[in-house]
């Protein structure tokens, strides 16, 4: 009997029942590495570590890396090994992430990025909710973000990071792809759009040509604007395509970023009661805030300590201090661990030349 035409041939029946065989043995390896992983897990609440080692986990993502011969890429490998961690780790114990919330919120992807799927999500209303649910102990790391690539540093969280008691241990970065979302799939007769004010910052130009007289208006989050055009056919939504799906909207208008390569930077906080500062991985940064005396020469003579060591200063942000007095405090990212004798020296004479001075964190990054 001939093959009807909807019949694969026999070649890709074959190649299917071998994908179907290495499947079969990549799931028998993976509940071996998951043995393996509740083993490592029951020696460290023996010991009373911290189950999660940001510092560990870079050094395994980079190590499989460079172990890869293809054709699968490298930058591949990194989501998948994450959410096979994330799976293991969860076996020793669950990990609570608090995060701008709610669902839909691409602060929410920054979290499941980092930290892959298996975690117990803690959706907060504000930045401001997420430093105080991670420093009461109700999470165990918070997700902040930081900088963004179009309109700059988030003032709210370096502002807290001056008051709160958490360190940074990790960071991560995304692509952040704005789309308009909205019950109605047209743009007509849209009285309000409703979006984090970055957000609506970063959509300017595109709202500007195509909804200018529509008011902006700002909310706690992007995925907060979607939930509101979801109960609302005249508002629309600046948000994520998660959160389109999230709350049944149509994308209307995709990718309405004034930067096509628009990112924004997440900081991962945690206790320092609760989680050690990560060991040296190879390729770390630490970020810290200073301030100096209000006189001549004084940021000057504050760097002079980073280039007579050799440590190399990768960003270098100011704030008023809201003193009154024009006085500001400096958010400094330097490359390189304090176990480093280099680093460690240039931190101890900086310390000196500051009337303030706070190591925010030292983690690992990803150079690749």
């Amino acid at each position: 009997m001939a093959d009807t035409p909807n019949t694969p041939p026999p070649e890709l029946l074959e190649l299917r029942n071998q994908i179907d065989g290495v499947d079969r043995e990549l799931l028998a390896l993976l509940n071996r590495r998951a043995a393996l992983a509740q083993a490592v897990g029951e020696i460290k609440k023996k010991e009373g570590s911290v189950v999660f080692r940001p510092e560990r986990e870079a050094q395994v993502i980079d190590g499989l890396k460079a172990f890869n011969r293809g054709p699968l890429r490298s930058e591949s490998v990194a989501p998948i090994w994450r959410e096979i961690m994330s799976a293991c780790r969860s076996l020793e114990t669950p990990t609570r992430v608090a995060y701008l919330g709610p669902a839909g919120t691409f602060s929410e992807l920054a979290a499941l990025g980092y930290f892959g799927a298996s975690i117990v999500r803690v959706p907060c209303a504000s930045i401001d909710e997420v430093f105080r649910t991670t420093a009461a102990g109700a999470a165990d790391f918070g997700v902040v973000p930081v900088e963004n690539s179009t309109e700059g540093v988030v003032a709210r969280s370096l502002d807290l990071f001056l008051t709160e008691p958490l360190f940074i241990i990790g960071e991560t970065s995304l692509f952040v792809r704005h789309n308009l979302l909205r019950r109605e799939n047209s743009l007509d007769a849209i009285e309000a759009v409703c979006a984090h004010p970055q957000a609506l910052a970063q959509c300017h130009g595109w709202l500007s040509n195509h909804l200018p007289q529509v008011e902006r208006r700002p909310v706690s989050s992007n995925a907060e604007g979607a939930r509101l055009a979801a109960e609302n056919p005249k508002l629309a939504g600046i948000a994520s395509e998660r959160a389109a799906s999230e709350y049944g909207l149509h994308v209307v208008a995709p990718a309405i970023q004034d930067d096509p390569h628009n990112r924004t930077r997440f900081a991962i906080v945690t206790h320092p009661d609760r989680h050690p500062r990560p060991q040296a991985s190879g390729h770390d940064c630490t970020s810290l805030v200073v301030s100096v005396v209000n006189r001549p020469g004084a940021v000057h003579d504050m760097l002079v300590p980073l280039k007579q060591n050799g440590v190399s200063m990768s960003r270098f942000e100011s704030r008023p201090a809201r003193s009154g007095q024009w006085e500001y405090f400096f958010y400094i990212d330097i490359q390189g661990h304090p176990d480093q004798p280099a680093v460690a020296r240039a931190l101890q004479e900086l310390r000196a030349a500051c009337a303030f001075f706070k190591v925010l964190g030292t983690y690992p990054i990803d150079v690749h």
